[in-house]
């Protein structure tokens, strides 16, 4: 059986059971419909992911692991907030008649920044760090800029990683201000699971744990049936994850270079709505 999906069934039980609802508050989100989207919530999860024993990703619904790796080299490899770098179509709501998407993600990622050693941008000094510097306790990212919000189309989500290294182990913490369990779960899990695997990879380093903290972890209104139904499947074994050991270069992994052998997925026919 999956950790992964014992992670997530537990976590939708726990929302769906102790978790708060948002009905009598005025809400942001709205359906394509104009409703309010409404949501029951946990605060503060975390979860822990131990990359060395198995990959995190869910059995009990299909996880598109060729997107989300495609998605995660856009903002992290690319740099980029133009959704025309983007293989699929999955930010196309958000972006101007240029395909811009604002400062967000791939943007702030790419500049540069004065340290003592030279100029590097964010994803650089961490590639530096961990091959020079593998012991700091300063190697992280920061996605949500104060002084940009107002530039970015979508307030970033998923925004601050942190790198630590013990021994030859590099693990990772994923912190994120807000979930939408049933939509971005699995496809976040997946994302920097991912990530901390090329990043060891290309530093000469072994992919240990990823943490993952989550502000606000919530399930819309209409996302509950769909939800019911997916935590009552019996999960399969987790597959198995393979990186092309002939990459050591960062920038030159694409999503070809990711691939799972024996992954066993239950079909999900319901179609998802996305608020807004």
């Amino acid at each position: 059986m999956s950790l992964a999906d014992t992670i997530f069934i537990n976590n939708c039980k726990d929302i769906l059971t102790n978790g708060v609802w948002d009905r009598d508050q005025p809400v942001r989100p709205r359906w394509q419909d104009g409703t309010p989207a409404h949501t029951v919530k946990k605060f503060g999860i975390v979860n822990r992911y131990d990359l060395s024993r198995e990959f995190p990703i869910l059995t009990i619904r299909r996880t598109y692991l060729k997107s989300a790796v495609d998605e995660l080299l856009w903002i992290w490899q690319k740099k980029s907030s133009n959704v025309r770098d983007l293989g699929s179509r999955i930010w196309d709501q958000w972006a101007d008649d240029s395909g811009s998407i604002g400062k967000a993600y791939g943007y702030q990622l790419g500049v540069k920044h004065q340290y003592k050693e030279g100029l590097f941008d964010q994803v650089d000094r961490v590639l530096h760090d961990l091959k020079h510097t593998p012991t700091s306790r300063r190697i992280m990212t920061n996605l949500y800029v104060h002084q940009d919000l107002h530039e970015m189309a979508l307030y970033p989500c998923a925004y601050s990683m942190t790198f630590n290294v013990s021994g030859r182990t590099l693990n990772a913490i994923l912190n994120q201000r807000s979930q939408d369990m049933l939509v971005a779960n699995s496809w976040n899990v997946c994302q920097y699971a991912v990530l901390v695997h090329l990043m060891a990879q290309v530093s000469g380093l072994e992919a240990g744990e990823l943490v993952h903290v989550i502000a606000d972890a919530h399930i819309y209104d209409r996302h509950v049936p769909i939800v019911e139904e997916i935590i009552a499947r019996t999960p399969y074994d987790a597959p198995t994850l393979a990186i092309n050991p002939a990459v050591t270069d960062f920038y030159a992994f694409t999503p070809a270079d990711v691939t799972l052998s024996n992954y066993r997925y239950h079909p999900l026919d319901a179609v998802i709505p996305v608020a807004e």
